[in-house]
């Protein structure tokens, strides 16, 4: 039995993926570690620091498959250290002195964060496809019901009618606004760290700066203006744009669910022949995907306060700070990317109920166009008054249950200046959409 639900057999699909999965286990860890070590290697020996023989040894075992992971956690549990175990073990497999040049000038926290980058760097390009993916969808939607009428709502409430491709526009927005945040956010985070013990070089000296940056130049990351060893700024923006990216999906994904229930059946997940809504009552066809995806982003919000309690570190090394940084980061980047891939599913077999939405407009029975009402008659007699006289209409035909026309045919001072044919007119919930529709096309154009 797995004490979290990431690593269960059972729900680990459901919190988590595969790819990320893949990316952040142990022996991808390791090689990401082995892949630090034998770029250092390879820097120092281009710049004659290390002999240039010792760094192809290194180089020659530098393959996880190789090492012994059981072995290496035992030396973990009685060193209490992880990466002296790992060091310990690349020494041991090379020959002659190249033992003895690995890990030249580095500290542990140096290869950790780098290769924590590395992995991050790995999951920001999954994530990011998929993204890329759900922006598509989303646009398809967008374009394909630019001008499908439905109920816009506020408070809970019918407020004035919008397009459901509008409301998507809104969405896919936000989607495209958080990849653009990936691509800023990449050039501060897929940045490498060596500088040793402090963050001052002192044990490989001049040389340590062209080595840095052949180093980070090998590995295809970005070199550090200075030690970033207790500077963990990175580490939180990626842990809040994670997190916000999985909040957007929670807000989809709870506005199908709203959009979704009986009375209104706007919309419907995907349901493919054996989805089991309930193991009780048969008919039930639950939004399961959506509960699925408003869980993980409150899952991967939580993921965010260590993160911020991390910026305050002490001194040169703060390890209590790396020890949560641990526990967080591959859990936020698996609920972020389960999140993003289930509504790649949702989007991509949304079912939309145009003629619920049409069927909904009416459900106020034209009450929802009193703008439209006060607007029309604002000209003539001045909107404070048109405000206060539709007002005064409106409440009459909430209370009495009447039709917003019959209401405001029996106020004199609207009879007099609006014909019933006028009224219809103005009461006609798909001509007073405003501009959603070349909003839609703005935002389709943006792309």
């Amino acid at each position: 039995m797995s004490i979290y639900v990431a690593d269960s057999e059972l729900f680990r699909d459901q919190f988590g993926t595969q790819e990320m999965r893949d990316i952040f286990d142990d022996r991808t860890t390791v090689q990401k570690w082995l892949d630090v070590e034998v770029a250092l290697a390879r820097a120092e020996a281009e710049l004659e620091v290390i002999p240039a023989a010792a760094a192809e040894e290194i180089a020659g075992i530098g393959d996880a498959a190789e090492y012994d992971l059981a072995a290496m956690k035992a030396e973990m549990d009685r060193t209490s250290h992880p990466i002296v175990p790992l060091v310990r073990a690349m020494e041991a497999k090379c020959g002659g002195e190249a033992g003895g040049y690995i890990h030249w000038g580095a500290t542990t926290q140096d290869i950790m964060d780098t290769g924590q980058v590395l992995q991050i760097k790995d999951a920001w390009a999954v994530i990011a496809g998929d993204l890329a993916t759900l922006e598509a969808q989303l646009a398809d939607l967008a374009r394909a019901h630019r001008d499908t009428p439905m109920a816009g709502r506020t408070h809970g409430q019918q407020a004035q009618p919008v397009t459901f491709g509008y409301k998507v526009a809104i969405w896919l927005d936000e989607v495209r606004r958080h990849r653009t945040r990936m691509t800023e956010a990449g050039g501060r985070v897929f940045t490498g760290q060596f500088s040793g013990a402090v963050g001052s070089m002192a044990a490989i000296g001049e040389a340590g700066p062209a080595v840095q940056a052949r180093m980070m130049e090998l590995l295809g990351l970005g070199v550090p203006n200075i030690s970033w060893h207790v500077a963990r700024d990175t580490m939180a923006e990626v842990a809040a744009l994670l997190a916000m990216i999985a909040g957007t999906m929670g807000k989809i994904a709870h506005e199908v669910f709203l959009m979704s229930k009986t009375e209104l059946a706007e919309l419907e997940e995907p349901f493919p022949p054996g989805k089991v809504g309930s193991s009780t009552m048969p008919h039930k066809r639950n939004p399961a995907i959506c509960e699925g995806v408003v869980a993980l982003a409150r899952a991967a919000r939580y993921c965010v306060p260590p993160a911020l309690e991390n910026l305050v570190a002490e001194n040169e090394r703060d390890k209590i700070g790396l020890q949560a940084e641990r526990e967080y980061m591959a859990r936020l980047h698996a609920h972020t990317h389960a999140a993003v891939k289930k509504m790649v599913v949702l989007t991509g077999g949304l079912t939309v109920k145009a003629d619920n939405m049409r069927r909904n407009l009416d459900a106020t029975r034209g009450l929802m166009l009193s703008e439209a009402v006060m607007m029309a008659l604002a000209p003539v007699i001045g909107r404070q008054d048109a405000h206060e006289i539709v007002y005064q209409a409106a409440q009459a035909a909430a209370v009495d249950g009447r039709h917003m026309k019959d209401a405001l045919l029996a106020v004199p001072e609207i009879a007099d200046k609006l014909s019933a044919a006028e009224i219809d007119a103005i009461l006609d919930p798909a001509a007073y959409t405003g501009l959603c529709g070349a909003f839609v096309d703005r935002v389709l154009a943006a792309g």
